[in-house]
């Protein structure tokens, strides 16, 4: 796997969900490119509940759980 991010979309007033990412290549320097690699399939109520599950995700794509 390469390298990875965690973002929160609030795709919905009051709707929160976790999205990995995973870079992918550009020939740019000067910025980073990333696509979807996984999202939550149910919202979280807020922020920081998002970020708190995305985060367990993240740990589980990454062997350290």
């Amino acid at each position: 796997m390469g390298d990875l991010a965690l973002t929160v979309e609030e795709r919905a007033q009051g709707e929160f969900y976790w999205v990995v990412l995973e870079a992918i290549t550009d020939d740019s320097q000067d910025r980073m490119v990333y696509r979807r690699l996984r999202a939550a399939e149910q919202p979280q109520d807020s922020y920081s509940s998002a970020l708190a599950v995305g985060s367990l995700m993240l740990r589980r794509l990454t062997g350290h759980s």
